[in-house]
């Protein structure tokens, strides 16, 4: 198993705090390009949110608690959060035709001004994001050996 090779990863508190890491970094990252660049969020993006916002108290507080049982109420979020970032690949992609896309009104996220480091597309990140969150948390649920 992958984990094996990530000493790190052995203690759940190291679990829990690189999953809060990685909230807080997609929760800032979220609101510097809201807030700071001015770019609106489409409304899958917003959707997005509610599931990544509310990690950042969670996660922080097992964090500080120690409380390897967080799964049983931030895996939801992260996997729920994780399907609509997925979603959100497959309208980007195009791999969805355009007849079932939900966010043709208001902002897009298919727009040159939406991508971060030199290309790399923000519903990409999301996903990478929730996927991480997701997997740290599954393997403090199934507590297998880190």
């Amino acid at each position: 198993m992958i984990a094996y090779r990530l000493p790190f990863l052995r203690d759940t508190w190291n679990v829990l705090f690189t999953a809060w890491l990685v909230a807080l970094v997609a929760t800032f990252g979220a609101l510097f390009i809201g807030e700071v660049m001015g770019q609106a969020p489409c409304q899958l993006c917003w959707y997005q949110r509610i599931a990544m916002f509310p990690l950042v108290p969670i996660l922080g507080i097992a964090c500080q608690r120690d409380d390897s049982s967080v799964h049983r109420y931030a895996l939801p979020l992260a996997g729920i959060g994780g399907l609509i970032a997925l979603w959100h690949n497959l309208l980007f992609f195009e791999v969805i035709p355009e007849t079932i896309q939900p966010c043709g009104q208001g902002p897009s996220c298919s727009s040159a001004d939406m991508t971060v480091l030199g290309g790399l597309p923000l519903p990409v990140l999301s996903v990478v994001a929730f996927a991480v969150i997701f997997f740290l948390l599954f393997n403090i649920r199934h507590k297998t050996p880190l």
